[in-house]
C-alpha cells in the first residue's frame, strides 16, 4: 500500500503509510519485545543470544529504514509533484483514464496536469483478490473528491479505442496472480488508441527496495515481469526512468500495426 501528497511537504506520506501499515511495525515492535525478554530471563548460549540479537536488530532496522525512504519518496522526491510526467507523456492527452485499487490520491493531481474534458476514473479494488488489510485501512481514512466507477479489471468498462493514456499508479502490483495482471494490461490496451500510451508507476523488487523494505519489497514485482507482462499484452517500451532510485516509471505502447499483436484484444474501428 502506498501514500500519496499531491504536494509533498512536512510527514504527511509516511503518516499515510504508518497508518495503514502498523500491524507490520508492531509485529516488528513485539518480536524486540519478545528477544529482550528471552535474553534476559533464559540467559542463552553465547551463540543463540548474538543470532536472537542480529534478528532483533535487523526487524529494528528494517522498520525504522522503510519509514525513512517512504518519507523521502512520498514527502521529498519529486514523485508527487508531477514535474516528471511532462518527460514521460510526450503529447498532451485529449482523453485519459486513471485506474487505481480503492485508494485515488492521483486523479486530483493528473486533472491539473492534464484538464482534459474527457478522463475517467475508475476504481478496480476487488476484496476477494487484494486482501491486504492496509487497502481495506486506506479506504476508509481517504476521501477523495472525485467519485470512481467502480470496474472489474478483467473487463474494463471501456470502449475500443477510447483513450489516449491509461495512468496505473501503484496499482497493479495488487494484482497479485499474473494472469490477472496480464488479463488487465490487454484490456487497457483494448482501450487505446493506436498512439496512446500506459503510464505503470511501481516499486521494484530489486536490491534497494529490499534492502529499504525488508521482506515487504517481497509485495512488489520485478523489473523483468512488468516487461514480460506487458510484451505479453502486446505493448512495448517507449520509455523508462527512475523516478527515485525506489519508484520506476515504463511508458509502454501498443505494438505497432506492422508487428505480430499477441495480446488478443480487438483491434480498433
Amino acid at each position: 500500500m502506498h501514500a500519496a501528497n499531491n504536494a509533498p511537504n512536512g510527514f504527511g506520506g509516511v503518516w499515510q503509510i504508518f497508518l495503514y501499515n502498523w500491524h507490520f511495525y508492531a509485529a516488528a515492535l513485539v518480536l524486540d519485545l519478545m528477544a529482550v525478554v528471552f535474553l534476559v530471563r533464559l540467559s542463552p548460549p553465547t551463540a543463540i543470544r548474538l543470532t536472537v540479537m542480529l534478528g532483533a536488530a535487523i526487524a529494528s532496522l528494517w522498520a525504522v529504514s522503510s519509514l525513512l525512504v517512504s518519507h523521502y519518496i512520498y514527502d521529498r522526491s519529486r514523485l508527487y509533484q508531477w514535474n516528471w510526467l511532462a518527460a514521460v507523456v510526450k503529447r498532451n492527452p485529449t482523453s485519459w483514464v486513471n485506474i487505481h485499487a480503492g485508494l485515488d490520491q492521483t486523479s486530483e493531481a493528473l486533472t491539473r496536469v492534464f484538464p482534459a474534458e474527457r478522463r475517467r476514473i475508475l476504481d478496480i479494488y476487488i476484496p476477494s483478490e487484494m486482501t491486504e488489510p492496509s487497502i481495506e485501512r486506506a479506504r476508509h481514512r481517504t476521501e477523495t473528491a472525485a467519485t470512481p466507477e467502480r470496474a472489474d479489471p478483467q473487463a474494463l468498462p471501456l470502449e475500443n479505442c477510447a483513450c489516449d493514456t491509461v495512468f496505473l499508479i501503484f496499482v497493479a502490483h495488487e494484482l497479485r496472480r499474473q494472469e490477472a495482471r496480464l488479463q488487465l494490461f490487454r484490456e487497457v490496451g483494448r482501450a487505446l488508441k493506436p498512439n496512446g500510451c500506459v503510464v505503470l508507476v511501481e516499486h521494484l523488487r530489486d536490491w534497494k527496495n529490499l534492502l529499504a523494505y525488508g521482506p515487504g519489497a517481497l509485495h512488489f514485482f520485478s523489473r523483468r515481469e512488468w516487461l514480460t507482462v506487458g510484451r505479453q499484452a502486446g505493448f512495448t517500451v517507449a520509455d523508462e526512468l527512475r523516478i527515485t532510485p525506489f519508484v520506476g516509471c515504463f511508458v509502454l505502447e501498443k505494438t505497432p500495426p506492422d508487428k505480430p499483436d499477441r495480446s488478443g484484444s480487438a483491434s480498433c474501428g
